[in-house]
């Protein structure tokens, strides 16, 4: 089942990929930490996960989303939910992500 998109939300998507990672320069989005985004009136929901629970970068990387997220026009509130299931494997890395990863050494797939 394909996932309908709405063009504004579309323009979320696309804002996010600003967002890095502190740990990695690779955005939150090529990460695959957001799950989903959706906009109504106004107010953005985020859904989203961490590569771990005990990341200790999450109050930051919530911060840049939410504050990112306020630059676009017409955004007035985000609220950010974050969901241990599905659990972020690094299936849920972008092809770009990968690439990254592996011109850093990081990765060898």
């Amino acid at each position: 089942m394909t996932k309908i998109v709405t063009p504004t939300e579309e323009r979320f998507w696309k804002a996010l990929t600003e967002v890095m990672d502190p740990e990695f320069p690779i955005s939150v989005v090529d990460m695959g930490l957001i799950y989903d985004i959706k906009e109504q009136g106004g107010t953005v929901d985020i859904t989203m996960t961490y590569t771990a629970s005990s990341c200790a970068c999450m109050e930051w990387i919530e911060s840049d989303i939410e504050k990112r997220l306020l630059e676009e026009e017409g955004v007035k509130t985000v609220n950010i939910h974050v969901v241990w299931v599905p659990a972020w494997t690094v299936d849920r890395l972008s092809d770009k992500a990968k690439d990254q990863l592996k011109h850093w050494g990081v990765s060898s797939k």
